[in-house]
Parts: structure tokens; sequence; C-alpha cells
């Protein structure tokens, strides 16, 4: 068997500068083009052509096109085990088939407008995949109080939603503006920005979180809060402290961040604050002894700070916890392909990153991300403001629609909601404005045959590594050509999922893995539904049994075809078991 990957054309490239530097590369971002009205970006990619003959060795029967066979349709009962898919998944199988299920991971922040068990599981129902919990609010006891609310539904109705710890990362915001809540802003009122410590509350003060916020800042700069939420212009230093006069009325929230402009440019500042801050850490070990799946690693400016805190976790527990970097600063962008390699995903922060770049170039900076992140086999999700006018009405625009729709046309893994469902009075209707959404686009995709092939860049290293990748981009290939119901896959530790999700394949993949970790890590890779079962050393048993029984369960039927990879570990008896394909018609 002859395997070829999938030559198609990058994604359009008529913003694109190419040079000619070393093809390992994948995207570089130049300084000088942040803060300009158009953003150049220069790309390169390893362009070679991948074609190699491999021989697949496999158990028999490995066959391809397997005559559909006409027997009774009765499923067989009482089977031993059990098949681990979350009882949402299952539902959407019964209701939907296999290409009705949607592909796209939804993320929820935990707020106080839906932390209650009643709440967390309407969610749940709803199609949340990963519970986000962010530190920037609520005490470390409110978050644990959720945490083992969503443990206990996972337990008691057979969910399989992973928590997520957002850091709340060091930069400078408001600690204080004398409410507990929002504050009104007016046009023309002065207020004082200090990071003088006080007591009680001063009208039309605002208390900065770090002394030396005000450094290298001039009368006449302009001062923007949280994007854009309020905008003042500074016109007097007194010492540290700034006297700042209300240009764009606005509000204030809690924990608003802030950022100073002059002559259209973002400030360069020379501060060093650390990525982690000291409640940062706490909060880390908090969520190590939590469990949790994931941390997002806020502010992320360089890849040692990933790697900084993987090497700490590999210390601290041996539960595989997941490090999300999220891309939020302009000096991120710089560093880009670093931090993605040295992540286990992105979030695209776009809230903190338009503080930080002109507005225009957000979108072309979305898309470039997620465009690396698929290269480079690390999940992305898009997150902030996807339908922010949902915090307060029941209906979001279309422009919002629009903008959902465009993520899912550009294949991010998951897509985030934030204020939407921790403080919005709809976040339940939120959260299916993004299902339907994802679903109507997922499917027009398929029926238009838009699908966005990769113009590989090589992954692995070592032959194993190769041989795994090029056998799931042409078990994709092939998946497609098809016209297969569903692909299945094996795997210790979602490697080879991964590698599938990458290739963007139009039946859904059911990973099948006997690692609890590996299974709750699996809920941000797009399309990939994670199953936890028993795994034995021969991976013909695996199939026989799993297929046995999904069928007795009603969620594959008589003349279903799947198309099976595996990357189960070889044994003496099973020598040749790991890293195959063979495509199934279900009898």
């Amino acid at each position: 068997m002859i395997l070829k990957s999938m030559a198609a054309p990058a994604a359009d490239l008529s913003l694109l500068r190419h040079v000619a530097v070393d093809r390992n590369r994948i995207v570089h971002f130049k300084a000088r083009d942040f803060g300009s009205p158009a953003l150049n970006r220069s790309f390169w990619f390893n362009r070679e052509t991948l074609k190699s003959k491999i021989g697949i060795k496999s158990l028999a029967p490995y066959q391809v096109g397997l005559e559909a066979s006409k027997k009774s349709n009765a499923y067989p009962c009482g089977l031993e085990g059990s098949i681990g898919l979350d009882a949402v998944s299952e539902g959407e199988l019964r209701e939907k088939g296999f290409l009705g299920l949607r592909k796209t991971k939804l993320v929820c922040t935990i707020g106080p407008a839906c932390c209650t068990m009643e709440d967390l599981e309407r969610l749940a129902l709803g199609g949340m995949n990963v519970a986000r919990l962010n530190m920037c609010h609520g005490t470390r006891e409110w978050h644990l109080d959720v945490i083992r609310k969503i443990k206990k539904l996972n337990e008691e109705n057979n969910f399989s939603i992973s928590v997520m710890i957002d850091t709340e990362g060091s930069q400078i915001h408001v600690v204080d503006h004398g409410s507990p809540s929002s504050v009104k802003v007016e046009e023309g009122s002065v207020w004082l920005f200090t990071a003088e410590q006080y007591n009680g509350s001063r009208p039309f003060t605002l208390k900065a979180n770090y002394e030396g916020f005000s450094e290298g800042i001039e009368v006449g700069d302009e001062l923007v809060i949280d994007g854009g939420m309020a905008c003042f212009v500074v016109v007097e230093k007194t010492g540290s402290d700034l006297h700042c006069k209300c240009t764009d009325s606005g509000l204030f929230l809690p924990g608003a961040k802030f950022s100073f402009w002059r002559d259209g440019k973002l400030v360069k500042r020379n501060y060093e604050l650390s990525t982690l801050s000291t409640k940062d850490w706490a909060d880390i070990d908090f969520g190590i002894s939590a469990e949790v799946d994931y941390f997002a690693l806020s502010f992320v400016n360089h890849a040692d700070s990933i790697k900084h805190l993987m090497k700490y976790l590999s210390t601290k527990t041996t539960k595989p916890i997941r490090v999300l970097a999220k891309i939020e600063s302009l000096e991120s962008l710089y560093n880009l392909e670093d931090i993605v390699q040295a992540s286990d995903g992105i979030m695209v922060a776009r809230g903190d990153l338009g503080v930080e770049i002109p507005l225009e170039q957000i979108p072309t900076v979305q898309e470039t991300i997620t465009y690396i992140c698929r290269q480079l086999n690390k999940p992305v999700i898009v997150a902030s403001q996807l339908l922010e006018s949902m915090v307060e009405y029941p209906t979001p625009t279309r422009a919002e629609v629009a903008d959902v729709s465009e993520a899912v046309r550009q294949y991010a893994d998951a897509l985030m909601l934030s204020g939407e469902s921790a403080i919005g009075s709809y976040g339940q209707k939120a959260l299916s404005v993004l299902d339907m959404t994802s679903s109507r686009m997922e499917s027009w995709s398929r029926e238009e045959n838009r699908q966005s092939h990769l113009n590989h860049h090589k992954l692995g290293v070592s032959l194993p590594d190769r041989v795994a990748e090029q056998i799931c981009n042409c078990a994709v290939d092939m998946a497609n050509n098809l016209g297969v119901d569903a692909i299945f896959v094996y795997t210790k530790h979602g490697h080879m999922a991964s590698l599938l999700s990458r290739n963007r394949p139009n039946p859904p993949i059911f990973a099948f893995t006997d690692n609890n970790s590996t299974r709750m890590a699996m809920n941000v890779l797009w399309g990939v539904i994670p199953l936890l079962v028993d795994l034995s050393d021969d991976a013909e048993s695996n199939i026989s049994k799993s297929i046995e029984l999904m069928k007795s369960k009603g969620l594959i039927r008589q003349e279903d075809t799947v198309l099976v990879v595996s990357d189960v570990t070889p044994t003496p008896t099973t020598p040749l078991s790991f890293q195959s394909i063979q495509v199934k018609t279900i009898v």
C-alpha cells in the first residue's frame, strides 16, 4: 500500500510575504508590522512532497471496501464491560448519527451566574466540553466547590467535562475602584490613577496593582480601559500618580486592565513583570491538589514560562495536566512559534490582544495563530467576546454569529464563552448559539466541499513518529474519499487522535483510551469524541469488543463503515498490531 500526503494550497496567501529562510520554521511576525495600518506576515513552509512507500503490517483481516453483510440487524445483549462514552455525545449520536455530531468543542467560563449544580448540569447537557475557572475572580473555596460539583456530575451523570484553571497573570490592572461591580465613567470627569494604599473608597480614584504603572508615561498619552470600555487622556503627572480626563465614557469592570497609547501606537514599557505571580503559583498548587485537567497560562511572552510550569508540574504530580498558553500580548506574537511548540495548546485571548495591537489586525492574527497551531498539531481555542451582547440580551447580533462562523470555518478546535456564561443572564442560550452555529457551519463546509486540507509541515523526527504521522494523514484522506461513517482510533496517550484531528476529517473521530487523563485532554481536540474503555494488548480484540459494545447500545448499525487506526503497543503474540489502518463494514 502506498500512502500519500494530501498536497493542497495553504490558506489565503494574498496578505502573505514569502522569504527564503529555514524551511523548518513556520511563521515570523516582525515587530514593526504591529501598530501599522496593515499587518504583513511572513510564512514559509516545508513544501517538499511527502510521499513514502510504507508497508502496513496488519492483523487479518485488513480489508478496504468490505461488502455489507446481509445478516440480521439484531444487536447482541448482555455483553460484559462498558463503553465509556459521555451521555451527551451518546444522545447526540442516537439523534443525529455520525455526521451530525458537532466537531468544534465548547468551553464555558463558570461564574456566579452558572455555578449551581442545576446550572452546571444544563451547560453539560447543552454541549459544554470544558469548564473554565478564571482565577481573577472568586475565592479558591468557591472554585473548589465548583470543581467538586463538576466531578460529581461526571461521576453520577456519565459526563466527561474537563476542568481548566485560567491564571490571573502579571498585568497592570485596577485593584480597586470603590465598588464591587462596574462603575460608570462620564465624559469630562477627571480621575486619579494611583498605586498608593488607602482604606475605604475615594471618589474618582482608581488603585493600580503595580507601583511602577506610570513609568515612562507622559502628559497627553491616552489611557485605554479594557481595550476601549472607556478612554482617558493624561492631563497631569504628580510623582507616580496620574490625573486623567475621560474622553470616551464607559464602564470600569472589577479588575479592569489598562494600557497607554501615544500617537496611535502602544507605549513600549520597560517594566518587568513575571508571567506567573506569587498568587498564580498558589493557584497552580490549588489546581494540582484539585486534580484539574488544564492550566491556561495568562500573558505568556516567552516559551520559557511554559517550560518552567511544565517542569514544576512534573515534580508535583504524576497526573498529566496540560498547559495552554494564552496569546494576548504583542510580545507573544513575536515569539509565537516557540510558544506554540512548547505548549500543549493555545488560547487566542482576543480581548487583551486587542488592547496591544490595532483592532483591524485581530482577524488576520486569529487566522494565523489558528493555522500555525494546526501545522504544529496543537489545539487552539478562540476566546473573548464571541457573543458579548448576550451578557445582557437573549439574542446575539448577526455580526457575532458571523464571527463565530468564521472561527469554525478556520477549523479552530474550540470556542469559548467568557462573561456570556460567567455573569450573563443568558448563558444557556449563548451556549446553544455556539452549538447551533458550529454544527451548521460544519455541515455547510461538507455540503460545499470546502474542506481545508493542510499543506503539511512535518512533525515527526524518529521513524515511528513519521510513520504515525503519515498513517494519520492518509487515514483521513481515505476516510474522506471512501465516505466512511466514523474513524475509530485506539490510543494510550492521545497522540494519534490529535494527528487525525489535525487533518479535520469529514467523519467524527472516536478515540478509545484506558487513561482518564488522556480522555479529559482530548476534550479540546476538534472532532474527537473520547471514550474510556479497558484496552488489551490485542488490537483486534479491542476493535471487536468496542464495536460489539456500541452495537449493543444501538450506537452503530449494520452497514455502517468505520476506519480503524491503532497505536496499541505490540506484544509477542501480536507483534505487528501497532500503527495500523483497516476499514470495517459493520455486520
